[in-house]
């Protein structure tokens, strides 16, 4: 269920609306209220009441006051002590509507209650002067119907008393100095019941300078009549004043007024009541009445609060403890429509500023943002610190009135502004420009930590609002959280007075480190340089551990070698040479020119090469994130080097963003080189091949890369780890054997694969060979000889098990003409199986072509009787020096295996090598065949002269 805006449920008082209201109608004015020049919302006490929300600590003063004035207890002084703009003169005002009875009591909203609580069933009217402190001046004296009163006991008689009272201290007026105690309690028990109310005591005391005479009287004449007054006060049951005071010597100005308001403090101390009128979680209750006029039903704001206390709980891993509590339900029903984070942060932040007032600053600021919203027709369900119209110039100059110099271009630039960084981020992707999400971001955090930039700050807490705080000033029911955790390190990368320290992150106005690495970046433009640092680290991505021939990253033809003897080569090609769904040339045409040539040579095993292509999409990030790493580096490695200075706060950056860059940096270049292209030829009507290319994507989120390629290579089968001997069959009978052709070079055929793009790609000759190996194991595919001697096939296998090798001389027979071979073996075979065949001598017959016809169980020997007159056995063999490690495989399985399966069966084997040479052997030839045959155990090995 959509919820509402806040909009359509709360409406703000018509001067909110309208824009009407002015700065100085938020100061409460006490003096212009007893002249009758006051505002409405403070001059009218049934106006003032319908405004005012009465606080607990207000609520215990009032009924102290009540009680006082109707003679039943209470406090006979009470000091009003706050931080500046923490309600004292709002307070003043109550006492002031509540004594003067201009208007009944039950018409005062909240008062029938206190009143009730005090015990007090009729409240006398009560007679009520005001000293204000801003409105009176020592060399000023006041004229009253022709009478000219000086001094602030001048002015306390004529307003209880007029003229009558008066006369009481006009002596003492006239002379400026303090009436005695006594005339003091005379003059308030003829006034009883009465109200002193002093506004801004300490503004008009720390005018006198210590020993000057003014027409007011003297510094210390006047301090004399406050301690008398205090004193006076508590006599007279029915009198009650009050007076505020300010809460810090920062408020009191100069080290004078510092030290009147200690010597003040120490007066009232004596016999005074200190209330504290507004307490923080109050303070949204008072700003609420202020400013609107009807928050609205109940049933829409609680629908309303409700979706934003089940969203808070639904992201309670991203979002602050407190949230997750149902108090907190209770506190957003409490500040509706306006967002807690918004008080918290005004009161516990910006109080802390100089000369901020805080319940007067709160509401000034709030107006203008309200009326700002409200003029935009903003459809947000609550105001929000992400809210916030910085755009406005008002709001703006608002915001930043209290803060240091220097926050109108850091606001103009990267927060709010037309031409803002955050709004061109917005504007750049649609999922941020659709909730504006790097404006409210950028918004949560300058309500959240401007402050910190402030001297009165430094050190009182850690810098900066943490992750969890930006998201409650941001997030709302129906959007992700993630999309904000998104656009936070899109902004920690574009934002030049953005900072961050792990998950906190603050606005000042110094350019951070980003300034100095945009200008190093701007520096970085040599291709070449940032290509070969691109190339390590792609390089470093792969690793060692792989079946491939070799990883070429970025390698030009030229270097790239052209064999058959290792697997499949993988060819990286560089950033410009990229592929995409709808434009692969770049790539294609960088890969055929390496799959074609060799240098200035053709290239003649092109089967063997296969390229991973970067992402078009990708390249431009890449190579600027490239730049950007290498910019970040080069700053912390110059503050290492002593050649620039960092604070602590910019070193913790330096180190932060190279973290981040090298992180971003690895990301993307797994993001971008992603595509696999492989070449592959087919054949046109005319028979000529044509040459093809395909092009997979690989996963970007796999652990490991080159795992990775691997297994999209095998599983797309662009490389065969195994192969099934009908495919070689097939590929036989397509290509080599034909009416006038039985067999082939298995090496021919091993090389022809590595050579032609129409011929699958296979790992490695491993592969050929076990393909072949499980082949002639059955006579349905074909036969394989490791030689041939006229007629006669060498090492020949047809239906049977044998090692394959491949060889110079190593034939692959088609199947038929490997069956009718075998066939025309099968008498010979026998013939030699009869008794009577010679054991011994020389062997010239073949391994794997000759022994023991299977009916004879040759290979164990099984139903034959050992002859008991042969002992030993000699045989000799002359082998082929080029197939003498295929032939010397053969004897060890086919002849000496027998004698060393059996038990007590001694085997000795000597290797007698001969080599004669007409012009001589050279030098390097003798040295390197001594020290061979040395380390090879040779008992003797020498080189002679021949005959």
């Amino acid at each position: 269920m959509a919820i509402k805006p806040w909009r359509e449920i709360a409406k703000p008082h018509r001067d909110v609306l309208e824009g009407t209201f002015q700065q100085s109608e938020f100061a409460a004015d006490i003096s212009q209220v007893q002249a009758g020049s006051a505002p409405a919302e403070y001059g009218d006490a049934e106006g003032f009441f319908n405004r005012t929300y009465i606080t607990e600590g207000m609520r215990l003063l009032l009924i102290s006051v009540a009680q006082r004035l109707a003679g039943q207890g209470g406090d006979p002084v009470i000091q009003l002590q706050t931080a500046f703009g923490g309600g004292k003169t709002h307070t003043l005002l109550a006492v002031y509507h509540l004594a003067s009875r201009e208007v009944s009591t039950d018409r005062l909203a909240g008062i029938p209650p206190v009143l009730d609580e005090a015990g007090v069933q009729s409240l006398p009217y009560s007679r009520i002067a005001v000293l204000d402190g801003n409105n009176l001046a020592p060399s000023q004296p006041q004229n009253h119907d022709g009478h000219t009163v000086n001094t602030l006991w001048g002015e306390l008689a004529w307003q209880l008393l007029g003229a009558e009272g008066y006369q009481l201290v006009s002596g003492s007026d006239a002379e400026g100095t303090s009436p005695g105690k006594e005339v003091l309690i005379g003059l308030l028990k003829e006034a009883a019941p009465c109200a002193i109310l002093i506004d801004e005591l300490l503004a008009f005391i720390r005018q006198f300078e210590p020993g000057h005479q003014y027409p007011a009287g003297t510094y210390d004449s006047n301090l004399s009549f406050i301690q008398a007054l205090t004193e006076a006060v508590k006599s007279v049951p029915d009198a009650v004043i009050l007076a505020s005071l300010p809460e810090s010597e920062l408020e009191a100005g100069s080290a004078h007024g510092a030290q009147t308001l200690v010597t003040l403090e120490k007066y009232f101390a004596r016999v005074e009541s200190v209330w504290k009128p507004l307490a923080a979680e109050e303070a949204f209750e008072v700003v609420r009445r202020r400013l609107f006029d009807t928050t609205g039903e109940e049933q829409a704001i609680n629908e309303v609060c409700a979706a934003f206390f089940d969203y808070y709980r639904e992201n309670s891993d991203k979002l602050p403890q407190e949230v997750q509590e149902e108090s907190y339900r209770e506190r957003l029903r409490q500040t509706y429509p306006i967002h807690p984070e918004i008080f918290d942060r005004l009161y516990q932040d910006w109080s802390t500023l100089e000369k901020f007032q805080r319940t007067r600053g709160v509401l000034q600021l709030m107006a203008v943002v309200i009326h700002r919203l409200w003029s935009d027709n903003d459809q947000d369900p609550l105001i929000m610190p992400g809210s916030l119209p910085l755009y406005d110039s008002t709001v703006r100059n608002k915001s930043i009135h209290y803060l240091p110099q220097g926050w109108e271009p850091v606001i103009d630039a990267e927060v709010d502004g037309p031409g803002a960084e955050t709004q061109r981020i917005d504007n750049n992707e649609t999922r941020f420009g659709s909730v504006q999400a790097a404006r409210r971001v950028a918004r949560a955090v300058f309500l959240g930590s401007a402050p910190d930039s402030s001297p009165s700050a430094a050190g009182q807490h850690a810098r900066g609002l943490p992750t969890e705080r930006i998201f409650l000033g941001c997030g709302q029911p129906g959007q992700t959280l993630g999309l904000y955790e998104d656009v936070l390190k899109r902004l920690r990368d574009r934002l030049q007075y953005l900072y961050a320290d792990r998950d906190r992150f603050w606005l000042d106005t110094r350019p951070n480190l980003r300034r100095d690495m945009e200008n190093r970046k701007s520096r970085l433009n040599d291709a070449k340089e940032n290509l070969n640092f691109l190339k390590g680290r792609v390089e470093r991505i792969f690793g060692k551990d792989h079946s491939l021939g070799g990883i070429h990253v970025f390698t030009p033809s030229g270097d790239i070698p052209d064999e058959y003897g290792v697997g499949p080569r993988l060819v990286v090609l560089p950033p410009d040479a990229a592929y995409g769904r709808t434009e692969t040339r770049p790539a294609t045409e960088a890969a055929e020119e390496r799959l074609r040539n060799r240098g200035d040579q053709p290239r003649q095993h092109q089967n063997r090469l296969i390229f991973l292509a970067p992402d078009r999409e990708n390249v431009d990030r890449l190579k600027d994130q490239v730049r950007s790493f290498r910019a970040w580096s080069s700053i912390l490695e110059d503050f290492k080097a002593d050649r620039v200075v960092y604070d602590n706060t910019q070193w913790n950056e330096a180190q932060q963003a190279v973290q981040e860059a090298e992180k971003t940096l690895t990301q993307l270049i797994r993001e971008t080189f992603k595509w696999l292209v492989a070449p592959y030829e087919e054949f046109t009507s005319q028979r000529r091949p044509e040459l093809k290319w395909e092009g997979l994507p690989i996963s970007t989120s796999a652990t490991n890369l080159i795992q990775e390629i691997e297994h999209k290579l095998k599983e797309e089968e662009l490389v065969v780890y195994e192969w099934s001997p009908i495919h070689l069959r097939q590929i036989l009978g397509q290509y080599y054997f034909g009416e006038d052709r039985a067999e082939v070079s298995a090496l021919q055929v091993w090389q022809d694969i590595c050579n032609y793009l129409f011929l699958p790609r296979l790992l490695n000759d491993n592969v050929f060979e076990e393909a072949i190996a499980k082949g002639v194991e059955s006579e349905d595919y074909f036969g394989f000889s490791a030689g041939k001697e006229g007629d006669r096939y060498l090492g020949f296998l047809f239906g049977n098990t044998g090692s394959i090798q491949l060889g110079e001389e190593s034939l692959l027979i088609e199947r038929e003409a490997a069956a009718k071979y075998k066939a025309q073996l099968q008498p010979k075979e026998s013939a030699w199986s009869e008794p009577g065949a010679s054991s011994s001598g020389t062997t010239e017959s073949v391994p794997g072509t000759s022994g023991p016809s299977p009916e004879a169980g040759p290979e164990t020997g099984a139903g034959v009787s050992p002859d008991s007159g042969k002992t030993q056995f000699y045989g000799t063999v002359h082998l082929d020096p080029v197939m003498a490690k295929m032939n010397f495989s053969n004897i060890m399985d086919e002849v000496v295996e027998h004698f060393s399966a059996q038990a007590g069966v001694e085997v000795k084997i000597s290797v007698e090598v001969q080599a004669r040479s007409k012009s001589g052997f050279d030098e390097q030839i003798q040295r390197v065949v001594k020290e061979n045959s040395n380390s090879l155990g040779f008992s003797f090995s020498e080189f002679e002269e021949g005959d």
